[in-house]
């Protein structure tokens, strides 16, 4: 029990801190707005070290796979693997979010501008990835071309082998300094998320607590048919029903570590030996469960799809049509890669957000609690995810059979 609450402490204190924010601005209404500046900063810092921290933190990661090379067809059959059930979570999500939906009570306005550009769909898709200048990289607003730039450096600096090695080691030493850059911020988070949250419910009331409930109503149930139903069809298509068998003895392991914990990669050293009961090779194993625990994310996906829903229905944006499905899907699997690795509990993912929707910075601690609200259950979903696809993967590269051999 103690273990429990330590892992999942500084979440407490959040949910804390958010509690009491709530709590006062119930009370003392309007006038709380004057302890929102306490809440700007916070804001402030985090958008102040975005644009850096997704640089190396993606280029570093990328940087540091040349080893991968020989495990071509296993790094391309997993990250087939990642996207489709990826993308799979984030249409259950969605579906349950246009049949029950999140945020419909506080109807908080969201200024738009006068004059709005008309963009054909050619010039979107440029505009999106790309930018005509360097500098325009170091603009939020442009995360995607940025995440792209990211990539290809990250590219660049593994295939030069031997003379790129240094630049590696400084995207590396980059990613940690500003990580925890990113661990010193989130110690003001409780007065920032608290301070924040007196001015917003003060100015809002009490729909916006409503709203939250309903999020969570959503997301516990589903997460739960999904880990349940989902996870027994992936097993039956990786291994028929000896695979249902093999993967439900041996995933509650992980499961039980990954919710006592609250870290997929504290849960790793578990999930490697229940895979390893399961009977997957131990290359694919050692390549799908170390790679899965960063940029494979369920759990994620799903909450990422709660969280664009609500924040349409508070912000009274219309929450239909293929294309708003399209790119809501899209945010979820792109929010699971930038999240990976990244600590603060999903705050790049949540900004790319309400960047890519042109959203008012006050949208970010909306949704962020929602991410601290649910993440026991994802991080559940997240590391047994990835256990059941280290059994797609091999089930995809050694045949219908590979259950028959003893895994080493």
């Amino acid at each position: 029990m103690k273990s429990k609450l330590k892992a999942y402490r500084f979440p407490i204190i959040l949910l804390f801190s958010i509690f009491i924010g709530s709590i006062i601005g119930l009370i003392f209404g309007e006038k709380a707005e004057i302890i929102k500046p306490l809440g700007d900063v916070f804001l402030n810092l985090l958008f102040m070290v975005v644009i850096p921290l997704v640089f190396f933190t993606i280029a570093s990661a990328i940087a540091s796979m040349d080893s991968m090379k020989r495990l071509g067809k296993i790094m391309g059959s997993m990250m087939t693997v990642f996207i489709l059930t990826g993308l799979i979570a984030a249409v259950v999500m969605l579906v349950a979010t246009l049949i029950f939906p999140p945020g419909t009570g506080a109807n908080i306005p969201i200024e738009t501008p006068d004059n709005v550009e008309e963009l054909t769909l050619a010039d979107q898709l440029v505009q999106t990835f790309t930018v005509s200048d360097f500098v325009d990289l170091f603009s939020r607003e442009n995360m995607l071309a940025l995440i792209i730039f990211s990539v290809l450096i990250g590219v660049a600096t593994g295939l030069t082998g031997e003379k790129g090695k240094p630049f590696a080691k400084f995207l590396t030493s980059g990613s940690e300094v500003l990580m925890k850059l990113v661990q010193l911020i989130m110690y003001y988070a409780p007065i920032g998320l608290g301070a924040y949250f007196a001015s917003l419910i003060g100015e809002f009331g009490s729909d916006l607590i409503g709203d939250y409930v309903k999020a969570i109503i959503i997301y516990y149930p589903v997460s739960i048919l999904y880990f349940v139903i989902g996870f027994t069809l992936y097993a039956f298509l990786a291994g028929g029903k000896k695979g249902v068998k093999r993967f439900w003895k041996n995933a509650l392991s992980p499961a039980a570590t990954s919710l006592g914990t609250g870290s997929s990669i504290a849960s790793l050293p578990v999930n490697l030996q229940a895979a390893k009961n399961i009977g997957v090779p131990k290359d694919i194993r050692e390549t799908v469960l170390p790679l899965g625990a960063t940029i494979h994310m369920d759990g994620s996906c799903l909450a990422a799809m709660l969280k664009i829903a609500f924040i349409f229905g508070v912000f009274n944006m219309d929450f239909m049509g293929i294309d708003t499905f399209l790119t809501a899907i899209g945010i979820c699997l792109l929010s699971g890669i930038v999240m990976s690795g990244i600590p603060g509990g999903g705050f790049m993912g949540e900004m790319m957000i309400i960047t890519l929707y042109g959203l008012p910075i006050e949208a970010l601690p909306i949704i962020s609690t929602i991410g601290v609200l649910v993440d026991p259950p994802a991080t559940m979903i997240n590391v047994t995810g990835d256990n059941v696809s280290s059994m797609l993967v091999t089930r995809h590269l050694e045949g219908k059979d590979w259950m028959e051999t003893k895994a080493k």
